[in-house]
């Protein structure tokens, strides 16, 4: 006799089309829960007008719009924030951005989770154009004056902290969390992949080349140097220069 087959995750842990595809709620009320969270329906409406309306005015003008009328929907707002056109943000009372925090074009913000903190990005920290910091019921935090190029990913389906004065090159991928179990029965399209062997932790003044994957759990310390297209696939101590595939030390870095 076949044995029955695995249960699925709960949605509030899962896939994005599970929370979609839930019985008995209207398309508005998923809408909602997706993309704004805990967050009041009247303040989410009020946001929702807010992007419409502005979410596309470039120039400076843009700027100032959005730096003043987007503030109250945050979890805290610091001063002089700079958001450009089209930037997405989801869960956006979970978010936080410090002093002078610059958000380019078309950047992905998604604080998404049912019990997690959320993001938070300290002072002066800079996000490149189609840049997604986003989280699967994880925690991300950015350290103030760190950068992230253009086109880079960073997930947290755990706990992941980059480092104050890092330096992350484009489309650089930093993942804590987002592991699938090879050994569980259930198929990997009804896992919710956020298997998990530890946080990920960068160190301040780290330099991560283009095209650098940073795997779960691969913590570096502080002023470690990546070179370009290395996969980073265990912990390294700070001060030394890695790369290749999987990465290895290749020197040591200037203290």
């Amino acid at each position: 006799m076949n044995a029955p087959a695995p249960e699925p995750p709960p949605a509030e842990a899962g896939k994005l089309k599970d929370v979609l595809n839930q019985p008995g709620r209207s398309a508005a009320a998923q809408y909602f829960e997706v993309t704004y969270g805990p967050m009041p329906r009247w303040k989410a409406c009020l946001m929702e007008l807010c992007q419409l309306l502005f979410s596309g005015i470039p120039g400076a003008l843009g700027y100032a719009i959005r730096g003043v009328l987007y503030r109250p929907f945050f979890g805290a707002c610091g001063r002089k924030i700079l958001i450009g056109r089209h930037v997405t943000f989801r869960h956006p009372s979970k978010i936080r951005f410090g002093d002078g925090v610059v958000l380019d074009d078309r950047a992905v913000v998604d604080a998404k989770g049912s019990t997690n903190r959320g993001i938070e990005l300290g002072d002066h920290v800079f996000v490149g154009r189609n840049t997604i910091v986003y989280c699967k019921n994880g925690n991300i935090t950015v350290e103030e004056n760190a950068s992230l190029s253009a086109d880079c990913i960073v997930f947290s389906s755990n706990e992941l902290r980059l480092g104050a004065g890092t330096m992350v090159g484009s489309f650089s991928y930093l993942l804590s969390g987002g592991e699938y179990d090879g050994k569980s029965p259930v198929p990997f399209c009804r896992q919710t992949g956020m298997e998990t062997v530890g946080p990920l932790t960068i160190g301040p003044d780290c330099w991560i080349g283009a095209h650098v994957m940073v795997l779960d759990g691969a913590c570096l310390g502080a002023r470690t140097i990546v070179a370009a297209g290395a996969v980073v696939t265990k912990p390294f101590d700070g001060h030394v220069t890695i790369g290749g595939v999987p990465a290895r030390p290749l020197g040591a870095a200037k203290r």
